[in-house]
């Protein structure tokens, strides 16, 4: 099951509220619009973001290859791209691997 934007908006605004630390879901919606933000500008520069609790983004470069197109089969050129890569946590791992 996918979790919209707006779900984790209301999940966050509602745990924080049951431990007793008021904030909006406004607030909540501007911290991860910065958070979006943040971790774009560090990745463009080559930095990595540490995400807690889910492991750490990092930018890496695939390297230019040659595919077939499925419908002809002809060979196509793909060019270098940068990526993001996820490595996730221990903690995470330990969680969905037990």
């Amino acid at each position: 099951m996918s979790m919209t934007k707006q779900t984790l908006i209301d999940s966050i605004h509602d745990d924080l509220q049951a431990t007793g630390t008021p904030i909006s879901k406004l607030q909540v919606n501007a911290v991860l619009e910065r958070l979006g933000s943040i971790a774009t500008d560090r990745l463009k520069k080559g930095g990595d973001v540490p995400l807690p609790g889910l492991g750490k983004l990092k930018a890496g470069q695939r390297a230019a290859r040659t595919g077939r197109n499925p419908a002809t089969g002809a060979a196509i050129d793909i060019p270098a791209k940068t990526i993001v890569k996820l490595t996730t946590s221990k903690a995470l791992d330990d969680t969905l691997n037990t």
